[in-house]
């Protein structure tokens, strides 16, 4: 181990992951080290006897739940944006060839005390029975402005400046009223507070876009894709990328703490009375938390069922989302729910997941309005954690410390804080603009 790095990555977590693969591929002389003797750290994939003992200590889970191997619970439960930044991050390095892809059955959105389909196209907002006639009328002329709307061609944007015009303005030269307002902005926009509304309207018409680009790309029910056995395949198929460019991988190495020089620069880490030298380290809050700050907990509701989620047409993996507004919250809820179609649950089982910022110290009962869309739960388990972010100046110390993961049960937040990260780290930025058509084979499993 005493050698020297460019970059030493702290922790196996999917942000992580993705850095180390990415600098590998650059070149960079990488060693990936983490303290589990697993991958995935805070977004692992357990089986069904790694979650009990997590939360239920020394029980053994009951018989007739199934075989344990059969159970791939992710601990960050999340969906990807088919046309979305990490699909593209998967093409542009290659990982798709380690991963096999199913679409997500269903997208809906919670409405006056009911799931709805979310409609995401000017056909289907003429169908919803979210909007009254005329409402689905002044939907429709929205959505197909923003279906023609490019970017490049000022012919498309009828006069309007959407990098000065808030979302507010543009939406309210639509006339739409508040409910249909608060789906566009979470459940297709996916707005985790309403801050976006006194924000410029373009981030927003850019969101929708890609919720209908992705819908598009499946002809499914959601614009979604989820892979096959969790999430935990992730951060491993980014570490096989960082091994096959020359990064090396330590597991289970105790301690893991961080040298720094006279001047407040890191220069190596130090293991089990060895240390190896680098330029940066990359790692997760818990590694170094001198260097962070909490920002807030999510809590999280998860369930075994043997039954897909009642209200969302026996969809087999599904997301529901849950807007402040509806609930009287300050911020969004999610309900993330998959099955043994994906396989990760053995056959006739199903796993569901409420998530949200937590704004009490009672998940139980904060969850609760997620949790009735459940119908009956063979098990239910609660969870809390805290969230960080850094505070440190990278420049300074050549720390580059990534921020928890948050509530939302899609990944477009995650991935944009990596893409930062790697700005940060190598001072360029990546082309994502890759052939979609690249990843199809593997998700047309």
């Amino acid at each position: 181990m005493d050698e020297e790095y460019d970059v030493i990555v702290l922790g196996t977590g999917l942000k992580e992951c993705i850095l180390s693969g990415l600098l590998s591929v650059d070149g960079l002389k990488v060693l990936h080290m983490d303290r589990n003797d697993y991958y995935g750290g805070e977004s692992t994939s357990l089986n069904l006897n790694q979650l009990w003992k997590k939360f239920r200590g020394e029980e053994k889970p009951p018989a007739h739940l199934g075989a344990s191997r059969d159970y791939n619970v992710d601990m960050v439960p999340k969906f990807m944006m088919a046309n979305g930044t990490l699909v593209r991050t998967l093409i542009h390095t290659d990982v798709t060839k380690y991963l096999s892809f199913k679409a997500v059955d269903g997208s809906y959105v919670f409405s006056k005390g009911k799931v709805h389909k979310v409609p995401a196209t000017d056909m289907e907002a003429l169908k919803s029975p979210l909007m009254g006639i005329f409402e689905k009328r002044r939907a429709r002329g929205f959505f197909i402005y923003v279906q023609d709307y490019n970017e490049a061609d000022p012919r498309t944007h009828q006069g309007l400046d959407l990098t000065r015009m808030t979302t507010k303005e543009l939406i309210a030269k639509h006339g739409l009223c508040d409910d249909t307002i608060d789906f566009i902005g979470h459940a297709l926009a996916l707005h985790r507070d309403d801050r976006y509304l006194s924000e410029p309207a373009l981030d927003t018409v850019k969101r929708m876009k890609l919720y209908s680009e992705s819908l598009a790309r499946f002809q499914g029910g959601s614009p979604y894709i989820y892979p096959l056995y969790g999430l935990g395949e992730l951060p491993q198929g980014f570490a096989r990328l960082s091994a096959v460019y020359g990064g090396t991988y330590m597991l289970h190495k105790p301690e893991c703490k961080v040298e720094f020089d006279m001047e407040g620069k890191v220069c190596g880490v130090t293991s089990e009375g060895e240390t190896a030298k680098c330029k940066k380290v990359v790692c997760d809050p818990s590694y170094l938390p001198n260097k962070v700050r909490k920002i807030g907990k999510v809590a999280r509701a998860i369930a075994i069922m043997s039954h897909p989620i009642p209200s969302a047409n026996d969809s087999h993996s599904v997301q529901i989302i849950l807007p402040q507004k509806q609930l009287g919250r300050k911020s969004d809820m999610y309900v993330f729910c998959c099955s043994y179609t994906h396989n990760v649950a053995p056959k006739g089982k199903f796993i569901a997941f409420v998530s949200a910022e937590a704004e009490t110290d009672n998940p139980q009962s904060e969850l609760r309005p997620g949790i009735d869309l459940l119908g009956p739960v063979d098990e239910l388990f609660f969870d809390m954690y805290d969230r960080y972010e850094p505070v440190n100046e990278p420049s300074l110390d050549n720390c580059f410390v990534s921020s928890s993961y948050d509530a939302t049960t899609h990944f477009e937040t995650t991935v944009t804080d990596v893409l930062n990260m790697y700005t940060l780290i190598t001072g360029k930025t990546i082309d994502l603009s890759v052939d979609l058509s690249a990843a199809s084979a593997a998700e047309e499993y």
